[in-house]
């Protein structure tokens, strides 16, 4: 039987995360500032894993609080970290921590030493965005504000080095979300699905001229697919008609489910879809393997290149940053840039 965990519990396991970071990791929106973090519970490292001991990122720039939407939210700020080896332009990795969505400011903690690590070792140039939380706006200025972000780093290019030949997403668990979906819905407007119908491009920011496309994307233990959370054993949050994903958009699932196979990274699956890295822990008692794995093979019968790593001890985001799965991604971000 699945356990029931309170809405407000959910929260407090976002928080979880800011154990990871002195003074906490920064909350913003209808959510309380929680002064000096919250300790990890029950050995549950919050939703960016446990960074704890891993080295610390290097690189050469980092860009702190830029705001990619020309207004003066802090849910709209970004921050940009260059590679430690100096370059004229590098390849660019956006990103997007996991909360839940219901964290508007937590690009501080977004797997910094990890993930990002691995990016910048690799060659890539980061940005690690924040945008609107559930407590800000419903369903799609979530995606909208992840949009406007790869508009910004193509607008900005020459100001912060981004060769924008590629770009990827990637993101944990609900920014591997905003990650796959961002990816997926490539090149749509607005979509709509019987009564449903979402402007999914948005018109956040001051660079509307400039594509929002990327060329591949990694998913980090995403809820990617709304309407499969239930296939495990992981926990659901919120009572009936309050999970995260119902507060998001506004609506029960049960006689909505068009609004939410548009919310689903599965959703704007076609043939001509960027190449994707699914990574998903056995274990993860958050968002259950089986969603990554639902994933992957509606990915592999369309047609799209995909891959997808099982970590088998693998929690939500405890033991899913191991040195081999870090380079998995790196060496896939390569393959597809190169096209080697």
């Amino acid at each position: 039987m699945k356990k029931t965990v309170l809405f407000a519990f959910a929260c407090m396991l976002t928080l979880g995360a800011s154990a990871q970071f002195p003074g906490g990791m920064p909350m913003g929106g209808g959510m309380p500032p929680m002064g000096g973090g919250m300790p990890m519970m029950g050995g549950f490292a919050g939703f960016g894993g446990d960074q704890s001991s891993q080295t610390q990122a290097e690189y050469s720039e980092k860009f702190t609080d830029i705001n990619y939407a020309g207004d003066d939210q802090v849910y709209h700020n970004l921050d940009i970290y260059l590679p430690k080896e100096k370059k004229d332009k590098y390849p660019v990795v956006v990103h997007i921590y996991g909360s839940a969505w219901m964290s508007n400011n937590s690009k501080g903690a977004a797997d910094i030493n990890t993930i990002v690590a691995a990016c910048l070792n690799a060659g890539y140039a980061v940005v690690c965005p924040n945008h609107r939380s559930i407590a800000d706006a419903k369903y799609p200025a979530q995606i909208n504000d992840i949009k406007a972000v790869i508009r910004f780093v193509r607008a900005n290019a020459d100001k912060y080095k981004f060769d924008t030949s590629f770009i990827a997403t990637s993101g944990f668990s609900s920014g591997g979300h905003l990650s796959s979906l961002c990816a997926m819905s490539n090149g749509v407007k607005v979509q709509k699905l019987g009564n449903a119908e979402y402007d999914i491009e948005g018109n956040v920011g001051p660079n509307t001229s400039y594509s929002s496309l990327v060329n591949a994307f990694c998913d980090w233990s995403g809820p990617v697919d709304l309407l499969h959370m239930d296939c495990g054993d992981a926990m659901i949050f919120g009572g009936p008609g309050q999970t995260p994903e119902e507060n998001m958009i506004g609506l029960p699932k049960e006689g909505h489910e068009e609004n939410f196979i548009l919310l689903s990274a599965t959703g704007f699956i076609d043939k001509d879809d960027v190449p994707g890295y699914i990574f998903h822990g056995d274990k993860d008692n958050v968002v259950a393997s089986c969603v990554g794995q639902y994933f992957y093979d509606q990915l592999q019968k369309a047609g799209v290149e995909s891959y997808i790593k099982h970590e088998p001890e693998g929690g939500h985001g405890m033991g899913m940053y191991s040195e081999d799965n870090l380079k998995k991604m790196t060496d896939f971000l390569n393959k597809v840039r190169t096209g080697k």
